[in-house]
């Protein structure tokens, strides 16, 4: 596992222990990265479900301001927290928060993130929740957007007020959706 692209580009990257993650393959990172290219200079990305942290390092690599990592797995907050001193970042650009991240979303400040990107276990019930509760929390800046990576039959849908579903992707049994906040509009 490696950084693929930009300023930390090739710097191999640690992988928890045990079977808790299942990392994301460099074809769906490229096209991760792909989607969302034009949005992440300067931006304040959100790694929820973290696991060794290798999308919001990219994201960092790319041109990102700042990521916030957040794990609730010992092993994947380890490797995290090894990957992010191995890539000697500026102080403020990464900070890893230990814990449950539908306890981390409650805690958030109004459109605290630009991006936020979403690789729940799969199952689809915390992804649901998590959306639901970004737009509950008002953590994602106007214009901002969530880019998920789900297996194909997690469903998103309904969306809450505010949020839409702009394109699905489809990658063999990986689907990654880029859902938006739709400028000027207030959510419930």
């Amino acid at each position: 596992m490696r950084i693929i692209s930009g300023r930390l580009r090739g710097k191999a990257l640690e992988a928890p222990k045990g079977m808790t993650t299942r990392p994301t393959t460099d074809k769906v990172k490229e096209s991760i990265f792909n989607i969302i290219q034009f949005d992440l200079p300067d931006a304040r990305v959100l790694d929820l479900f973290a696991g060794s942290g290798q999308l919001g390092l990219e994201a960092l690599s790319r041109g990102a301001q700042s990521c916030v990592f957040v794990e609730r797995d010992r092993a994947s907050a380890m490797a995290v927290e090894k990957n992010i001193r191995a890539c000697n970042l500026q102080p403020g650009e990464a900070k890893l928060y230990k814990g449950d991240a539908i306890g981390f979303l409650a805690m958030q400040k109004e459109h605290s993130y630009d991006i936020i990107l979403l690789d729940p276990p799969y199952g689809g019930e915390l992804l649901r929740r998590a959306l639901a509760d970004i737009a509950q929390y008002d953590i994602l800046a106007e214009g901002g957007m969530i880019l998920c990576e789900k297996a194909p039959e997690d469903v998103i849908e309904p969306l809450p007020e505010g949020y839409s579903l702009l394109r699905e992707y489809k990658y063999g049994q990986i689907m990654l959706c880029k859902v938006a906040r739709t400028e000027g509009e207030e959510n419930a």
